[in-house]
């Protein structure tokens, strides 16, 4: 019973006039997307899962986006591997296997391409490997209800997966509500507002274990922020939720 306890006071308690935000927003007829953080499959939290779905309901969410990278493909990397990590076949059927549980929680998303999903198809690349050889993510991951998409737009919000900066930066580029994933260490929404134009830029957070092998290159750097975003009302709102540890 202490432990139950513990846990819900940990919780994060909406304010009234948040309550009534998201009430009226439950009276209305739009979209609210739950925008999920980089998961790098087999290496995230197990908690995680449990915390989004959560978000998911209290926000009334309409719609999901993986913002990218959803499976790491760490035993491929352009740097240093594990030695004493999985091997190939091993580590990418973990990765399905554990994939397959935000598949059920979330049969209909759109997923953005990250660079670590992209990693076997580069590699095909620089060995001349043609396409036509190479199955399809929706394949491999067996996830065939999910979109694979490099850029995906909704509402005046364009989600991007965010290897060229951060969303501060790319927001103003191209002077659009920009959300995006990559980098671990941030969880943020910045607004920009001019005479004639008010744009915001969302870092959305990740979902990652650091205390994983594969996360050890980051292991003297700051701790990841473990979070989602939602974006509320038709692309007006954007919140980020930061999942309590």
């Amino acid at each position: 019973m202490q432990i139950l306890e513990s846990q819900r006071s940990n919780r994060y308690r909406l304010k009234p006039n948040e309550i009534q935000v998201i009430q009226k927003l439950r009276e209305q007829e739009v979209s609210n997307v739950l925008v999920i953080g980089d998961l790098h499959e087999p290496f995230c939290l197990d908690e995680y899962l449990d915390w989004c779905i959560e978000q998911y309901d209290t926000y009334n969410c309409t719609e999901i986006v993986f913002i990218g990278d959803v499976i790491d493909n760490h035993y491929s990397s352009y740097h240093e591997t594990s030695a004493d990590g999985m091997g190939g076949l091993d580590e990418l059927e973990l990765a399905i296997k554990r994939i397959s549980r935000w598949y059920k929680a979330f049969p209909i998303a759109t997923v953005i391409i990250g660079n670590h999903d992209r990693l076997i198809m580069r590699k095909a690349q620089s060995s001349a490997i043609p396409s036509k050889w190479i199955k399809s993510y929706k394949e491999v991951l067996e996830v065939p209800e999910w979109n694979f998409v490099e850029r995906y737009e909704l509402n005046g919000v364009q989600f991007i997966h965010g290897e060229g900066g951060t969303a501060s930066t790319k927001c103003r580029a191209d002077m659009m509500n920009t959300v995006q994933g990559h980098l671990h260490t941030q969880c943020y929404t910045q607004h920009y507002v001019g005479k004639n134009f008010r744009i915001y830029g969302t870092q959305v957070g990740c979902g990652i274990n650091h205390k994983s092998y594969a996360m050890a290159y980051a292991k003297y750097g700051r701790r990841p922020a473990v979070g989602c975003a939602v974006i509320l009302n038709n692309g007006q709102i954007p919140i980020n939720l930061l999942m309590p540890l």
